[in-house]
């Protein structure tokens, strides 16, 4: 009876010893999250993730874009528009990325099309818009953008039809393409690469256009909302 009793207790002292050696196993918990972890996110929640981090880079790039215009020391502003250019380059790679995971993301589309053309690469950013526009039709943002890159393709008759556009359905973003369309004239006027005589007609059509929209701004709900 000793001796069955003293192997019984070598025998639990070595499961011990065992258990105790080569490291508790995981629980069922433990095993949860573990699973959970390598568990890679979705193509949406990708996506999703990308195009706010991407917004967050364009929003920086503009704030560094806009200090650079208000610079007056050429040096400085040099410095802040390659910041700003960094910005805009590191935005463009989230948004590609964010339609890579999802390519009818139509927001994201818009933003490749944004970042593209505030990076100069204006052929690159119609084509983006085109995609955005395909897959939202009427898209505002996406025509007011293209709008933009329009001038900066000196694609004038375009840049009418998108501000035309705009104009019967969202008064405020015809406002800002406008406002784009005088500082086009500004800068052509100041040594551009347009001709004179083209630079006077759309100045014409544009002011032409400031006109109207002043005088029937009273009868938007826009411009009653900005009356008060």
């Amino acid at each position: 009876m000793r001796s069955a009793a003293l192997a019984t207790l070598l025998l639990a002292a070595s499961w011990t010893a065992f258990g105790s050696g080569g490291g508790s196993m995981p629980t069922d918990r433990s095993m949860g999250q573990a699973s959970r972890l390598s568990e890679a996110p979705s193509p949406e929640e990708q996506a999703r993730s990308a195009y706010n981090a991407g917004v967050k880079s364009v929003e920086k790039a503009d704030e560094l874009a806009a200090d650079a215009a208000r610079q007056t020391d050429a040096k400085k502003q040099a410095k802040m528009q390659a910041k700003s250019k960094d910005a805009y380059e590191s935005a463009l790679k989230k948004f590609s990325k964010a339609v890579e995971a999802k390519p009818n993301m139509f927001e994201a589309w818009n933003y490749v099309g944004y970042t593209n053309r505030k990076l100069g690469n204006y052929e690159i950013a119609l084509q983006a818009y085109d995609r955005a526009l395909a897959l939202k039709p009427g898209y505002p943002e996406a025509i007011e953008y293209r709008g933009h890159a329009y001038l900066g393709l000196n694609r004038l008759s375009e840049a009418k039809e998108a501000y035309l556009t705009l104009y019967s359905n969202n008064r405020k973003l015809a406002a800002q393409l406008l406002t784009g369309m005088q500082e086009w004239i500004g800068a052509h006027r100041d040594g551009g690469n347009m001709d004179a005589a083209t630079v006077d007609s759309f100045s014409a059509w544009v002011s032409e256009r400031s006109s109207i929209a002043a005088k029937t701004a009273g009868l938007t709900r826009e411009g009653a909302n900005a009356a008060w």
